[in-house]
């Protein structure tokens, strides 16, 4: 056991794991993923065990901003400073909880009330509030105008306001307007620049991120893939695809979300990935798509894992090797069931989400010859 480094460890609902030593943490990780993919010889990455978050959702509150209390859905403990988050995040969070220190928060149980949550991103190179308000508040135009008033004043570059419905517990949305700057951010890998939606999904942990992308490319690079070609499911914005591109004759991201798909084009531009394309299409029917041989898989699932159409119409293309990305380990272990035609090759845990039980996993499965 050790001392937490939250003050409000036990009542905020976050970081459960902070009372562990970071040492026995990774190996907790370790052991969970060994014994749901029934491989041993896994590969730990680690980095910062605080300080390493640029995306906190926190929720408005009568007093400021804060993280729902532990098993209290309803109740809101009041956050000044959260250190999982980087230095940027928690200057932010002090410039929102400064200007706004008496919000019109948004009532849970009730319903009433405007402000929801300030989402605040501070990748690398960027960074964003959104504020998400209560479309049916009578106070909208009120509370719009105070925001325009704070996007004079803040540090962050871009600021935009997300509309949700009262009854609906969701910090993005497409109805939104732009006050300040872009509703893009940017962020970057190995050298190669990538834009993403303020709203969209970006993994929150920029260095064991980086870290991620690199050690996949270098299982890629053990292959002679010049002539092969790389089919990137779940792609989101395009960052194995692209990163990966220089490997191969051909890339096919694929990606079920359009605001994914139109970043990850103009990330295949941006990036003069000329040997890329983007395509709007749920895995599940991946059959509708022509693919040649020899055919190599990186795939990244969400945490419900693979539809099991998609897995069923890789077995029948029988690509040589297939990366996994998963950030549930064991929805993970139940998928590598099911490609029997596979073994595992190698295994890895990148600690993307210290101080707490979850992590991303890598798993290299090979086709049996």
């Amino acid at each position: 056991m050790v001392e937490p480094l939250c003050p409000y460890f036990g009542e905020c609902g976050g970081c459960t794991f902070q009372h562990i030593p970071y040492d026995a943490q990774l190996e907790n990780k370790r052991k969970e993923l060994a014994s749901h993919i029934e491989f041993q010889d896994i590969k730990v990455f680690s980095g910062a065990a605080y300080h390493y978050r640029n995306r906190m959702d926190f929720v408005f509150h009568p007093g400021g901003l804060g993280l729902r209390k532990k098993g209290k859905w309803h109740q809101i403990k009041d956050i000044p400073e959260c250190v999982i988050s980087d230095e940027r995040l928690n200057n932010l969070l002090k410039e929102v909880r400064s200007f706004f220190q008496k919000p019109d928060s948004f009532d849970l149980k009730k319903h009433n009330g405007t402000l929801k949550y300030a989402v605040i991103r501070t990748p690398s190179e960027d960074s964003s509030v959104s504020f998400v308000l209560n479309e049916e508040s009578s106070s909208r135009e009120v509370v719009e105008q105070k925001i325009g008033e704070f996007a004079a004043k803040t540090t962050a570059n871009n600021i935009i306001i997300t509309f949700v419905p009262p009854k609906t517990d969701a910090s993005v949305s497409e109805e939104f307007i732009r006050v300040k700057g872009s509703d893009m951010l940017k962020e970057s890998y190995l050298g190669r620049e990538f834009l993403y939606s303020v709203q969209g999904f970006f993994q929150n942990n920029h260095a064991m991120a980086e870290q991620m992308q690199e050690y996949c490319h270098d299982l890629f690079n053990k292959y002679q893939t010049k002539n092969a070609h790389l089919l990137d499911l779940y792609g989101g914005v395009g960052t194995f695809g692209i990163i990966n591109a220089s490997l191969f004759k051909t890339v096919t991201i694929v990606e079920s979300v359009p605001g994914c798909i139109d970043a990850a084009k103009q990330n295949i531009q941006k990036n003069n990935t000329t040997n890329a394309s983007a395509l709007l299409l749920n895995a599940k029917t991946l059959k509708k798509l022509e693919l040649r041989s020899p055919l190599f898989v990186l795939t990244d699932p969400p945490r419900s894992g693979m539809h099991p159409k998609t897995i069923e119409e890789l077995g029948r293309l029988r690509p040589e090797v297939i990366i996994y990305v998963s950030c549930n380990v064991q929805q993970l272990g139940r998928d590598v069931k099911k490609f029997s035609d596979y073994d595992i090759k190698s295994a890895a845990l990148f600690d993307l989400f210290p101080q707490t039980p979850h992590s991303e996993a890598v798993i290299e499965l090979v086709r049996k010859r």
